[in-house]
């Protein structure tokens, strides 16, 4: 199975020059914790709720911060035709819920999310085996924990 089987096409997105407090404010209407930034309708970062509560309030930055200041601006994305299996394996790997879907000029034309993968009874275990992954602490993070 292809994701542009099981993506949502309608996505929301905020652009670099945002602030931070529009990104929070998007996130919570459409009850979610990262979105796709956008330029033109090219992804170039995702933005996160952790990434607003570690890399602005809590180094004192206000709501009108911009979303450039704490973006990630690697983001591991996929195209339409990305097999359902691939995907799984790239939340896995990379230890993320959610993957932008671009089509070949890097425009944003859906997002995938881990739960999408679950609701496709050959993908039940997938998903599991990559929400498990995700869900434990990184290399870095588990030897600062010990």
């Amino acid at each position: 199975m292809k994701i542009q089987d099981l993506m949502t096409s309608d996505v929301s997105f905020v652009q670099a020059s945002d602030s931070i407090q529009k990104a929070a404010q998007l996130m919570e209407s459409i009850n979610v914790g990262s979105i796709p930034v956008c330029e033109n309708k090219k992804v170039v970062g995702i933005i996160t709720d952790r990434d607003i509560v570690l890399k602005a309030i809590a180094k004192g930055h206000n709501h009108e911060a911009k979303v450039s200041n704490c973006m990630s601006a690697q983001v591991v994305t996929v195209t339409p035709d990305t097999d359902a299996h691939e995907a799984a394996d790239l939340m896995a790997q990379h230890q993320i819920r959610r993957l932008p879907v671009v089509d070949n000029s890097g425009n944003l034309v859906g997002i995938c999310a881990i739960g999408d993968l679950a609701t496709v009874d050959i993908h039940v275990n997938e998903a599991g085996d990559a929400l498990s992954k995700i869900s434990q602490p990184s290399q870095s993070q588990s030897s600062t924990l010990q």
